[in-house]
């Protein structure tokens, strides 16, 4: 048997042996070869720790720098007598098993495979057990100084939680032409989805639960927790046999409200005054003509109006479109969770949830979540108090005549608010979750070990469990959340007030928490914060 090899098998990485010597004993180092990892000298000094043997550390270091097959005089006597030893680390998750063998001195001898495979089974090592790996290792020269991987579990593979496949668009944002001329089409916008009798809406996609994987010890490895999926839905929708399909059950339109469908057949009338009443509907409403001062319309789906609106009160679930305007008379309100698309607004207050689409705002307060487009033949906003998430684009700002006007933009404090709270609970939901995964580990040890336990301790297990899955639940819909937020955030750090004409003296520009009040006329510009303040840039 030849240094470096034993029974003619070489090794890559570096490794050790005890060997006589002249007038005693020592340690002979076998430089790694082909790339292989050198020798750990914390593996030398654990391993003479453990059996004993005297040692002078400087000395050793100074021998495995040398990478050369040098012997290390270790003392007098005859050289210990140590069989072949191996380290076995089990990883937390139980799924695999890592064996690192140290070659027996040159008195002492190898263990059997067979020995090895009865301290895999008292230590519990049933299932996963490479033995390819360990042929390698006993019927060659063994394979020393190298993380071998004696024992891999199964591992579980994961499902995908159940989805909804919606027939029919979902996406309402649909902005308005312009014509040729520069006038914008407030006629033409596509926005309702129409539906026919017995056409299918919508259809839940299964979800896939996976298959359970198995740890080295032979216990099962539960795949992640699917979730299943059900389908909300109003009147005149039809739910198949097997609950994982809807169908309509009328001629009309379909709309998606937050995750519920609606399908209603559109509530038509000429005009809405002291004839109709106020009008309340759960689907989508059209006026034809005009809506009367003091009079509400209410719909769950959109609002549409061929004519003018007075000093009315407008509430939609999805757009509101006024083909001729809003005329407020200071009392007048616009209230939508998608968007506002109107000729002009004057004298009103108006609040979308998506976009703003209008030729003119004239003393109004108007507000929308992304951006607000003022443009147009007239494209003029003059007086009160106008604000978007994103973006506000005006072909006019303010007034030759000093009309206090003021346009905002940025990243409003509930949104930054919402994100701060939501860090903090998902910070203190993780610490929560690690403080009680201890007592399942804990578990898992003793149960290995064949501990029996009581009926309060079983149940006391299963309520941390149940805690912690709730929680980490809790962590991924809170993330979520947070993500979404962090969309609007990002999106909002490029706010800016885009002038496609003329914006006036007296006009305030307020972007994010600084803003501007123009001394100047400027023109064919953009407004955007730069350095803490709001500047003036060209288009």
């Amino acid at each position: 048997m030849q240094d470096g090899q034993f029974e003619g098998v070489c090794f890559t990485n570096g490794y050790f042996r005890l060997v006589k010597a002249p007038g005693g004993f020592g340690i002979r180092f076998f430089p790694p070869r082909e790339g292989g990892e050198g020798i750990r000298i914390s593996d030398v000094l654990d391993y003479l720790n453990r059996f004993g043997v005297d040692y002078d550390a400087n000395q050793i270091k100074k021998y495995i720098a040398e990478k050369t097959d040098a012997v290390c005089f270790l003392g007098r006597g005859d050289c210990p007598v140590c069989d072949e030893s191996y380290l076995l680390e089990i990883g937390d998750d139980q799924m695999e098993a890592v064996a690192r063998f140290y070659p027996p001195s040159e008195t002492g001898r190898r263990i059997t495979f067979e020995e090895f495979f009865r301290d895999l089974r008292y230590r519990n090592i049933v299932s996963g057990v490479q033995m390819s790996v360990l042929q390698d290792h006993f019927q060659s020269g063994g394979i020393y100084c190298t993380d071998l991987v004696v024992a891999r579990g199964k591992e579980p593979r994961h499902g995908y939680d159940a989805k909804i496949k919606y027939h029919f668009n979902t996406d309402v944002h649909v902005k308005p032409t312009m014509r040729e001329d520069g006038s914008v089409d407030f006629f033409h916008l596509n926005v309702i989805n129409h539906c026919r009798k017995g056409e299918l809406l919508a259809e839940i996609i299964p979800e896939d639960p996976g298959e359970p994987g198995t740890n080295i010890l032979g216990r099962r490895v539960a795949p992640r927790t699917v979730k299943r999926a059900v389908l909300k839905f109003g009147r005149n929708i039809e739910l198949s046999p097997d609950k994982m399909s809807i169908y309509s059950k009328v001629n009309g339109h379909v709309v998606l409200v937050g995750d519920k469908v609606f399908v209603s057949d559109v509530y038509e009338v000429e005009n809405v005054d002291i004839s109709t009443g106020n009008i309340e509907f759960e689907g989508s409403v059209q006026v034809n003509g005009n809506v009367a001062s003091n009079f509400v319309v209410r719909a769950n789906g959109n609002v549409i109006i061929n004519g003018v609106v007075e000093g009315a009160h407008i509430i939609a679930g999805g757009n509101i479109i006024i083909a001729r305007g809003m005329n407020g008379m200071g009392k007048g309100t616009l209230e939508a969770a998608g968007d506002i698309v109107a000729k002009f607004i004057e004298n009103a207050t108006a609040t979308a949830g998506g976009y703003v689409n209008t030729e003119s705002i004239l003393h109004s307060q108007v507000s929308a979540q992304t951006e607000i487009t003022v443009t147009g033949k007239r494209g003029f906003i003059t007086g009160g108090h106008v604000q978007a998430g994103n973006r506000i684009t005006v072909k006019n700002l303010g007034s030759g005549l000093g009309a206090s006007t003021v346009v905002e933009v940025g990243v409003s404090p509930e949104v930054k608010a919402k994100y701060v709270q939501l860090q903090k609970e998902v910070a203190e939901t993780v610490k929560l979750i690690k403080s009680t995964q201890p007592i399942l580990i804990s578990y898992g040890e003793k149960k290995a070990r064949g501990v029996r336990f009581t009926e309060e301790q079983l149940k006391y297990v299963k309520d941390a469990a149940r805690l912690i899955e709730s929680k980490r639940e809790e962590v991924e819909e809170k993330s979520r959340e947070m993500n979404e937020l962090q969309s609007i955030i990002g999106m909002q750090r490029k706010a800016a007030v885009v002038v496609q004409g003329s914006a006036y003296p007296g006009t305030t520009i307020i972007i994010g928490d600084v803003s501007m009040m123009l001394q100047s006329n400027y023109q064919y510009c953009r407004f955007e914060k730069v350095e803490g303040d709001v500047k003036m840039l060209p288009m």
